[in-house]
């Protein structure tokens, strides 16, 4: 079911939900996820409270929720205004919602949501609209809810000496500092935990063709996978399909589409599948723990 909908002083959002989950988008500005959790339960994404139900303001706004951004990151570039209203048309499991040109870069981004029987599929395009081509990739950002720990995992792991080649990137940047407690690292799994007393920002990126992250909120568990369709070399960020990023206020899950020279017209598309799981308990911060808990949930390419 797909209704309208008032959330957080936003007149113009839509609410989608099967009886379980519950999603809602906006339209007086975006296009943006704003919430993403189970009816009547918690929102695992962030909500910026001082900015919500605000449109029309001169500079970027961070608001919270799920966006589309424009790679590799750079002020012209990725910080693109959605503060003023979207285009929504409604379908019969899903929405899209159509920004109009941005002017700082030229590009249309639409984000089309649907929510079926088979789960939550997220859809972003960029269209260029300029008169010459121009070479971006497609970033997805979703900024969860703070207390929560974020997982990911590294390509399929080998023994030496079989495996004599590097199987991918793992980037740091200036401010990334692995030191900090709020990583852990196990043979497998990269983990980030959001640490509200924690004010200092940390940043890693990787690749992996099946490209995924989790996001534990007590027991409530977010899942967002990707598909690589290409070679680390192609990707931004020295070769990044996924990238995290936390600080004291919330911790961010960014999939990412290889860079491509888009021609004048032309669009370029980037696919993200989201799932939503209830009860999960995680004991310990194992490879046989996240094995046998995350196993079963997600695609079964992951493994």
């Amino acid at each position: 079911m797909i209704s309208a909908t008032e959330y957080a002083g936003w007149p113009h959002c839509y609410r989608l939900t099967d009886g379980d989950v519950e999603l809602v988008v906006t339209t007086d500005i975006g296009p943006r996820v704003i919430r993403c959790g189970f009816v009547g339960g918690q929102n695992l994404f962030k909500e910026i409270r001082e900015q919500s139900g605000k449109s029309g303001e001169p500079d970027w706004q961070p608001r919270g929720g799920h966006r589309l951004w424009l790679a590799a990151e750079s002020v012209a570039l990725s910080y693109g205004l959605d503060n003023s209203p979207v285009e929504a048309f409604v379908a019969d499991e899903s929405i899209t919602l159509t920004q109009p040109v941005e002017k700082e870069t030229g590009f249309r981004k639409q984000m089309t949501v649907k929510l079926g029987l088979t789960g939550i599929e997220v859809v972003h395009r960029l269209r260029n609209t300029n008169d010459s081509a121009k070479t971006v990739a497609p970033w997805a950002l979703t900024m969860m809810a703070p207390g929560g720990t974020a997982v990911t995992a590294f390509p399929p792991r080998g023994q030496h000496p079989q495996a004599l080649q590097p199987t991918n990137p793992l980037v740091m940047w200036g401010y990334t500092d692995f030191s900090d407690p709020r990583w852990k690292f196990t043979a497998k799994y990269l983990i980030l935990r959001q640490d509200p007393l924690a004010a200092s920002a940390v940043k890693a990126g990787l690749w992996n063709r099946d490209t995924w992250m989790a996001y534990l909120l007590g027991s409530d568990l977010f899942v967002k996978s990707a598909t690589a369709s290409k070679g680390p070399e192609h990707y931004p960020d020295m070769g990044c399909s996924l990238e995290t990023f936390t600080n004291g206020d919330f911790l961010e899950m960014e999939t990412l589409g290889p860079l491509e020279s888009v021609a004048p017209q032309a669009e370029i598309v980037h696919v993200e599948h989201w799932s939503l799981h209830r009860n999960i308990c995680i004991s310990e911060w194992t490879d046989e723990e996240l094995d046998r808990v995350l196993g079963s949930l997600l695609p079964s390419e992951a493994w």
